[in-house]
């Protein structure tokens, strides 16, 4: 499985106690040398008002119902942010279910379906660049701008049609990214988040998977627990005949679909980018939706 009995206290020691300074949280740094950066465990159960014990079995994996008022507390000493708090929320309500699930997927776990009527709406939307995604970031559907925006996208082979293979597994398509580096980052954290929604999902287990064996990097940034969702913002793309774009980006849960998602891309009216992505279109009148 992705989601293993002792995250929930990974995510605590490596995502943010290791993280955290005692003058940060406005405790008295101590005399005695530290063996490891961050907080100790007894600093954090000072924070969050519970025994050291208490503290150490939830880390340990031992303190399987943990109530909310405690979460909140933990959350509250280390300084979580928003996701991080969601995620800390979804694995406590794991661990507290039954483990029916015997491991994880194969790598060949099937890809979800999209719905004719979202295959409509796609095509219905001529303005703005278009995809949907599924559980694990894989890459589902897309548009005709959404085609002109990802050069070559169409002619991929299915196993490659997934957002993380592509930034971590494909340079060609990580160098249309002006900062692939942080894309990379955001795309580790997403998966992270959606780890702690749906640990078993058949699907996400199986690209996580398929991307430690293959990737150093996305091991590496695995091992951090990033968590960050980016519902929205802009991103800067390198367009081998737009030149650069800035855009900004939504993305959308589709609720009728579990784990999918609709993601856009729309520039500022009247800018520039606006314009060169209008001339992309019309260079390319007969380039197909996917």
């Amino acid at each position: 499985m992705v989601h293993r009995d002792d995250e929930l206290g990974r995510f605590l020691i490596r995502a943010r106690r290791a993280a955290l300074t005692p003058e940060r949280v406005g405790l008295p740094a101590g005399v005695n040398r530290r063996r490891v950066a961050g907080l100790r465990r007894e600093e954090v159960a000072l924070l969050a008002g519970v025994s050291v014990d208490y503290y150490t079995r939830i880390e340990q994996g031992r303190g399987r119902a943990v109530s909310p008022e405690v979460l909140h507390a933990l959350a509250d000493a280390l300084r979580l942010n928003r996701d991080e708090r969601a995620y800390l929320d979804n694995l406590a309500a794991h661990l507290a279910r039954p483990r029916t699930d015997p491991g994880c997927a194969p790598p060949d776990a099937p890809r979800a379906a999209v719905r004719p009527e979202l295959h409509a709406l796609l095509n219905a939307m001529t303005g703005v660049t278009a995809y949907i995604l599924g559980p694990g970031l894989d890459l589902l559907a897309w548009n005709r701008m959404g085609a002109l925006l990802w050069p070559g996208i169409e002619d991929l082979p299915e196993a490659h049609l997934n957002i993380a293979h592509l930034v971590f597994l494909d340079p060609g398509s990580a160098a249309l990214h002006a900062d692939a580096s942080a894309l990379r980052r955001d795309v580790t954290a997403r998966l992270r988040a959606d780890t702690g929604r749906d640990p078993d999902d058949p699907r996400l287990c199986a690209v996580v998977q398929r991307l430690r064996r293959a990737s150093p990097e996305f091991r590496e940034l695995w091992e951090t627990h990033l968590v960050e969702e980016n519902p929205h913002g802009t991103h800067t793309l390198h367009h081998p005949e737009a030149g650069a774009l800035t855009l900004h980006f939504e993305k959308l849960p589709l609720p009728a679909d579990p784990g999918q998602v609709l993601l856009t891309y729309s520039a500022a009216p009247g800018s520039a980018d606006e314009r060169a992505l209008r001339a992309l279109a019309e260079r390319h009148p007969h380039l197909t939706a996917g």
